[in-house]
């Protein structure tokens, strides 16, 4: 959850820093879709919040442009 929490510093400050915050979530993501299942318990949160803070990537890059 680091990797998210840090993705989410990066989008929510101003000025909103686009390539930090996408290295963080790739980073997540490298992590969440190789180990998948490895994850246990944890691999359907973790997978949820990749998809929410992918999102909010989208969302804070279009409003940038």
């Amino acid at each position: 959850m680091g990797l998210f929490e840090l993705a989410a510093i990066h989008l929510s400050s101003e000025p909103v820093n686009l390539d930090d915050a996408q290295l963080a979530i790739d980073a997540l993501g490298l992590l969440v879709d190789n180990l998948g299942e490895r994850l246990g318990e944890h691999h359907e949160t973790l997978a949820a919040a990749l998809g929410n803070i992918r999102l909010v990537f989208v969302q804070k890059s279009s409003a940038a442009k």
